[in-house]
């Protein structure tokens, strides 16, 4: 395993989980004093691991096709334009 590549990746997408609305459905659901704070972290957990699976699955699908820099450029295209996106709905 490489270390310098697992720090990267852990710490982006902790800092882009961060405030997420993934962390604040997660909070509001612990925040149910009836729900099970286990099975909210266990549910949650499971969910990210899922959702991180398919980022991989997808990742390693598209780069058989696409170059890594031309995917770099595509994933920052579409950050801006959810971006952008949000911004206008929020006007």
């Amino acid at each position: 395993m490489n270390a310098k590549i697992f720090f990267t990746v852990f710490g982006t997408v902790f800092l882009a989980e961060l405030g997420d609305k993934t962390q604040l459905a997660t909070m509001l659901f612990a925040a149910d004093q009836q729900a099970g704070k286990l099975t909210v972290f266990i549910a949650a957990s499971l969910a990210l691991v899922c959702t991180s699976a398919l980022g991989v699955a997808a990742g390693s699908f598209l780069s058989r096709y696409v170059d890594a820099r031309q995917l770099a450029i595509l994933a920052g295209i579409a950050f801006i334009a959810i971006g952008l996106w949000t911004i206008a709905k929020a006007w």
